[in-house]
This record gives C-alpha cells, sequence and structure tokens, in this order.
C-alpha cells in the first residue's frame, strides 16, 4: 500500500512540476507576443522570461504559433464563451447585452486581453492561419452568441430593426472601437466606453424610460 502511495505521489507531483511550466510559458509568450508583436517574437526570449529551458518548450508546444493558440484559447475564448452560457433572460434582452458588455469591458478594454485582441487586428492579415483560429474560436462564437440574443430582442419587439439580425457586428462595434482606441487614442481623447455603450443600445432599443 504504502509503495503503490509512493508511486502515485511522484507522478502527481510531475503532473504538477509539469502543468506549472506549461502555465509559465504561456504567461511569458503572452508578455512577449505584446511587447514585440508575433512575427518578432522568438521561442529563445519566451524561455528565457519563463525561466525554462528551449527544449522544455517542445515539450508543450510544437512550434510559436500553437503556443499562440494555446494562449487565445485560455485567455480570450473563456470571455466569449459565457455569452453563449447565457441563460435566458428574466428580464430584457437589453439588460443581458449589458451584463454581458459590462463584463466584456471590464475584462477585456485595458488588460492584457485586450493587447491581445490589438495584437491579433495588427498582425492577422500576414498569418492568416493565427486569424483563422481566432476567427473560428472567438469571432465565430461571439457573432453567433449575439445573433441569438438580437434574433430574441426581435421577437420580443425590444429591437424595431430587424436586418440587425444579419449584421451582429454592429452590436459589438463599440466593445472593438473601445479596445482600438484605448490602445492608441486614449492620451489624446479619453474615451467613456460605458456611457458609448448607453448611447449605442439607446441607437438600437431607444432610451430607457425614467421610471
Amino acid at each position: 500500500m504504502h509503495d503503490a502511495d509512493a508511486e502515485v505521489a511522484p507522478a502527481s507531483n510531475r503532473a504538477t512540476r509539469a502543468a506549472e511550466r506549461r502555465h509559465a510559458i504561456v504567461e511569458a509568450a503572452m508578455e512577449e507576443f505584446i511587447a514585440r508583436g508575433f512575427a518578432a517574437t522568438r521561442l529563445d526570449d519566451i524561455a528565457k522570461r519563463a525561466g525554462v529551458a528551449k527544449g522544455t518548450i517542445y515539450l508543450h508546444f510544437k512550434d510559436k504559433e500553437s503556443m499562440f493558440e494555446e494562449l487565445v484559447r485560455t485567455v480570450i475564448v473563456p470571455v466569449v464563451a459565457r455569452l453563449n452560457a447565457l441563460p435566458p433572460p428574466t428580464g430584457s434582452v437589453r439588460d443581458l447585452i449589458e451584463t454581458f458588455a459590462g463584463n466584456f469591458i471590464k475584462e477585456v478594454i485595458g488588460t492584457r486581453r485586450g493587447d491581445l485582441v490589438r495584437l491579433i487586428v495588427a498582425e492577422g492579415p500576414r498569418f492568416p492561419s493565427v486569424a483563422d483560429f481566432y476567427y473560428r474560436e472567438v469571432v465565430s462564437r461571439g457573432i453567433a452568441g449575439m445573433r441569438a440574443l438580437i434574433e430574441l430582442g426581435i421577437a420580443r419587439g425590444e429591437i424595431r430593426e430587424k436586418d440587425l439580425a444579419r449584421y451582429p457586428q454592429i452590436m459589438i462595434a463599440p466593445a472593438m472601437i473601445a479596445v482600438i482606441w484605448q490602445s492608441l487614442f486614449a492620451r489624446h481623447a479619453p474615451l467613456d466606453v460605458q456611457d458609448m455603450l448607453r448611447v449605442h443600445l439607446d441607437l438600437i432599443f431607444g432610451e430607457r424610460r425614467a421610471t
């Protein structure tokens, strides 16, 4: 019994250490990608920042691209996945969208997640496979979730413009504007993202009535 326990413990410890190394590599990769861009980031720099040998990286990732995909999968995908996991609204569709958008603003705008999104916008055209992965894992899911909410809003009579369901991009446009604006122009003209969102939703749903 003790021998079996002794065999399980080292295996468990090894798995824990491997998971910690993988996490350190992903964290280091995020910092390097954000600092240098996808093209200029080298595996040597990631290894140095993570405090591991370059060979250790290959135990976890086959190349720089797969490492970036893991980063998107673990850092950004969960934020969008919450949109598709929202329960049927007991209140208005607008309330549900405001809740999701508020969380998005808090978790993405002005954070490392926002830096990653800007990186994909900037370098995606030069790396189609990275852009394809981001579209498949993030954009398509976000669009599908938002379209479902828009269709529900139309069915309930909350949204008058039925063609909005054809263009869910319009609903999420303020989020992308905010991500890009914060890094490029915030020092010239700070953007009140929450208030911009309110105005945007007023245009779509109509102004809220005073209670």
